[in-house]
């Protein structure tokens, strides 16, 4: 996937990250400078904070996500957390992550 040179390619990526975000832990952090450029109050300008992201959102979107299929028959432990920023929250079994989910406040 080559670098994004206009809004609509943004979205399109963003689009495809948000798919499979529960399998990136801090989704809506990385994803933050990505989809600050999708308002239509800001100019497109990117810079090396919107680099930075688009990379690492790449590599974690082609590595191997270190989840556990649930055990339906053990009990499970939800971590939460929001801010006036987005929320987040993890989903764990035995101490293993078994998914991830985060959200931007607009």
């Amino acid at each position: 996937w080559g670098t994004p040179e206009s809004v609509t390619e943004i979205r399109s990526f963003l689009g495809l990250a948000g798919y499979y975000q529960r399998f990136i832990e801090g989704f809506f952090k990385l994803a933050l400078p990505l989809t600050q450029l999708t308002r239509k109050s800001q100019s497109f300008v990117w810079d090396d904070q919107c680099e930075k992201s688009f990379q690492e959102l790449k590599k974690r979107l082609t590595s191997t996500p270190v989840l556990i299929l649930p055990n339906p028959k053990e009990s499970f432990v939800v971590y939460c957390d929001a801010s006036k920023m987005g929320l987040g929250g993890v989903l764990m079994q035995n101490g293993q992550v078994v998914a991830y989910a985060s959200r931007q406040l607009k």
